[in-house]
């Protein structure tokens, strides 16, 4: 009765992420916890076939074994047009953002407390690989999701099985469930609008990257994709990743102002986007400054100058 009951619960968890998500195939990635390795075989299978009883009980075990269960929409050697964006414990206002701005995401799972995975719909049609890993990386700077996890064809976590990282085990032991949080097919209203506006932009990945591009002498806060909300919100994300408010609960936010701004321009952040993101989102700004925008360039200098000088490593985290 127990294993029926949980074939059930996986089942129904399962074809309900995958009807929000629809798609001729689906690939399924095994990966084992502990080693790492993956189960031997690429599986892709029609919604049908991966919604079949045989298969959530095959994927059931294999869970159990302790291999993860992760898997994409498959469209060959082009991207479905799904993007996923992995927010590592995201401040609260990010879904609402992501709706506000035109990115209302098809899915979004609870990969383990506190830890979301959003499955966004760009484009009814397949996109080039290229073009798809800008999408995702553009999303992932605005919303601060992690970008190690934004490229064409990244897997995320299917809802009905249990999450076995090791790190992720709950005060009983036992793995956290991934849980359903969100489930409702659609294109993202912005969808079109992105694309247009990243094939227009010239390509911006180069084999060797020095340290982000030097601000103009007069910086411009009126061309961004963000509005006043999701400024704030991408700026008290800055403010939790950095743990800024916890080691200093009355900050100078002149002080702080320089730290978002490095931690932006260091996940590659447009510089009119992060002088917007000061405007919006720094506390009472511009407070005494009496030339607000000499102040968000000097700000924005002051950054640069110490990830050139310093050597900075870019920000990665690892996978929910």
């Amino acid at each position: 009765m127990g294993e029926d009951r949980g074939l059930w619960v996986s089942r129904t968890l399962l074809h309900r992420q995958l009807t929000a998500m629809p798609c001729d195939l689906y690939e399924v990635r095994l990966i084992h916890s502990g080693s790492h390795r993956p189960y031997p075989g690429v599986r892709r299978w029609t919604a049908s076939q991966l919604s079949d009883p045989a298969t959530v009980r095959f994927l059931r075990i294999r869970n159990r074994e302790a291999y993860d269960v992760y898997f994409r929409p498959y469209a060959d050697d082009h991207n479905a047009g799904y993007v996923l964006l992995d927010l590592d414990r995201p401040v609260p206002g990010t879904l609402a953002a992501l709706r506000t701005q035109g990115h209302e995401p098809s899915v979004v799972v609870q990969t383990s407390p506190g830890r979301l995975q959003a499955w966004i719909r760009v484009s009814n049609k397949p996109l080039p690989p290229a073009l798809a890993t800008r999408i995702a990386k553009r999303l992932a700077q605005l919303y601060a999701a992690d970008l190690a996890s934004a490229d064409w064809r990244h897997v995320g976590r299917l809802a009905g099985f249990t999450n076995r990282k090791p790190q992720r085990c709950q005060g009983d032991g036992l793995p956290p469930w991934v849980k359903l949080i969100y489930a409702r097919g659609c294109l993202a209203r912005g969808g079109a609008a992105l694309i247009e506006r990243i094939t227009d932009e010239p390509p911006t990945d180069a084999p060797a990257r020095s340290g982000p591009a030097q601000p103009h002498a007069s910086v411009s806060v009126s061309h961004t994709a963000l509005d006043s909300t999701a400024m704030r919100t991408l700026y008290q994300a800055c403010l939790t990743r950095l743990r800024i408010l916890e080691r200093y609960p009355s900050p100078d936010w002149s002080i702080a102002d320089k730290w978002v701004a490095r931690e932006l321009l260091q996940t590659g952040t447009p510089i009119a986007t992060v002088a917007a993101v000061l405007c919006h989102g720094s506390p009472g700004f511009p407070r005494r400054h009496a030339d607000p925008e000499d102040y968000l360039r000097r700000t924005i200098c002051y950054a640069t100058r110490q990830i050139q000088s310093s050597g900075f490593p870019a920000r990665t985290r690892s996978v929910a």
